[in-house]
Parts: structure tokens; C-alpha cells; sequence
């Protein structure tokens, strides 16, 4: 099985929220992927999911000091030791 290119460096409260950080990191020349966590399987939107954000394990460490600003979205201790 091939190693995953993407790295997590957090979660967003919403769609949002996750956009606009995925703004900012993309303007800063680093690829984002947002995951949605599914609630159920429906047809409508939920605005206030969370929403997973990742980054090419390459540029892990430049979008961490770029989102320090962003505190609510760094991993907590726990997650850094996985």
C-alpha cells in the first residue's frame, strides 16, 4: 500500500471556516484537501460539520507556522504523538 502524501493538521468548526483557511494556505502556494465528516447520509447541507483539513506532508510544517494565528484548528498534544 502506498504511503498517504497528506498530512492533518486540524479540523474546522464549519464549511466555512475550512474554506477560508484553505483560501489562505492555497495563496501561500500549499494544496489543501478538506474532508467533511458525514452525519448521515442526506441529501441536505450542514452548515456547522466539522471538517477535516490536510496538507502534502511536505509542506506540514510551513502551514503549521503560517496557521499559529489560527490556534482552534492546531492538534491538540495528544494528536501530535500519533
Amino acid at each position: 500500500m502506498d504511503e498517504m502524501k497528506y498530512e492533518k493538521i486540524g479540523d474546522a468548526n464549519s464549511r466555512a471556516e475550512a474554506e477560508i483557511i484553505e483560501s489562505f494556505l492555497e495563496a501561500e502556494g500549499i494544496d489543501v484537501e478538506l474532508v467533511e465528516e458525514s452525519i448521515s447520509h442526506t441529501a441536505y447541507a450542514v452548515p456547522f460539520a466539522r471538517v477535516q483539513i490536510f496538507v502534502p506532508k511536505e509542506n506540514l510544517e510551513q502551514a503549521l507556522e503560517l496557521l499559529k494565528p489560527f490556534d482552534d484548528i492546531q492538534p491538540g498534544e495528544d494528536e501530535k504523538d500519533k
